[in-house]
């Protein structure tokens, strides 16, 4: 049974670095401007820096 958490662990990892990934990535490639581009930006990153933290913690329970 272990194998099976295990493995689920590892493909909910891999799909938040993913995302965390792509979301930092959207954030640079923002082109909004004002206010409104800030408020996407910091959202993105956000949201990337979250996924990162989430990859890196399901990352040191698999270990």
């Amino acid at each position: 049974m272990t194998d099976w958490t295990n493995a689920i662990m590892f493909g909910v990892m891999l799909v938040a670095f993913t995302l965390g990934l792509s979301s930092i990535i959207m954030g640079f490639l923002s082109s909004a401007t004002g206010s409104k581009g800030m408020q996407e930006k910091i959202e993105y990153g956000f949201f990337g820096v979250s996924g990162l933290i989430v990859c890196l913690m399901l990352g040191y329970g698999l270990a």
